[in-house]
């Protein structure tokens, strides 16, 4: 596997995780999505996008599951695309 560097990048004002895998960078969904729409519930919102949209439910060329660290600072898997 390829090794991978995380880093937080900000958008308008909130952290969005990021890593650099494959050459390029991959974003954390929820924090996109948090940072997009202002949800409580980031994590909520992409679930019922992937269940309005059972394609999204697959991963694709530009997502897919990344380790990133997570609040209590483990490494998780969590959904991330590229630009």
């Amino acid at each position: 596997m390829e090794e991978q560097h995380n880093q937080i990048a900000i958008f308008k004002g909130k952290s969005i995780r990021r890593t650099l895998y494959q050459k390029e960078w991959w974003f954390s969904i929820l924090d996109v999505v948090r940072a997009l729409t202002d949800s409580p519930s980031p994590k909520t919102y992409w679930a019922k996008m992937k269940d309005r949209e059972p394609t999204l439910s697959q991963q694709f060329p530009f997502w897919e599951q990344l380790k990133l660290p997570a609040d209590d600072g483990k490494m998780r898997e969590t959904d991330c695309a590229y630009t």
